[in-house]
């Protein structure tokens, strides 16, 4: 009886381990669907960018450098805290951003999927990650500054209306370079 439990229990695990392994081996396709869903939410959470905000705009400065990274491993981990960030950013002090609250939560949940996906593949596969070089290590420390910089925005702005409409951009402008690191990845 115990042998037959576990022989039932090992199957089990063989199974979930290669149902792992192929949803890791379609993490590309997913996830363009994913930035894709989240890019969508984005756009119906609030309305189009307010008149009184106009004044206001600044510009980040993406670090464009994240669209070279050359190791795939290496990508996958920037882009799962990249999407951490962008989480943590969102789940701040909300109450002046006039949105939609239930796309709101769509996005931060799907941001969420998103994250543990990445997480469960990149576990799977952390023994073959390879080191980072001199050039990834400056863009992480740059993509961590570029995250910095926009917290304090907020912070600076007091959470304000019109500084949550310009994240809202600015969000929008990383998923869309996300989407096309994870375009890179497909090939």
């Amino acid at each position: 009886m115990t042998a037959f439990c576990l022989l039932q229990i090992s199957l089990v695990l063989l199974c979930i381990t290669k149902i792992s392994t192929q949803d890791c081996n379609i993490l590309p396709l997913l996830h363009n669907k994913m930035i894709q869903s989240n890019l969508h939410l984005l756009n119906k959470m609030g309305q189009q960018f307010p008149e009184q905000c106009q004044s206001e705009k600044i510009h980040f400065k993406f670090p464009e450098q994240f669209l070279k990274l050359r190791q795939k491993e290496n990508a996958k981990v920037e882009i799962q805290e990249i999407l951490q960030l962008i989480f943590y950013i969102f789940t701040k002090n909300l109450t002046l951003a006039a949105w939609d609250g239930r796309s709101l939560e769509r996005f931060q949940n799907g941001l969420n999927q998103q994250i543990e996906h990445l997480e469960a593949c990149l576990t799977e596969k952390m023994e073959k990650k390879q080191p980072y070089s001199r050039s990834e290590e400056i863009i992480r420390l740059k993509l961590k500054k570029y995250f910095q910089k926009i917290d304090n925005f907020l912070k600076d702005k007091q959470y304000s209306l019109c500084s949550w409409e310009i994240i809202r951009v600015e969000m929008r402008r990383c998923l869309q370079f996300i989407d096309k690191v994870i375009g890179r990845l497909r090939n």
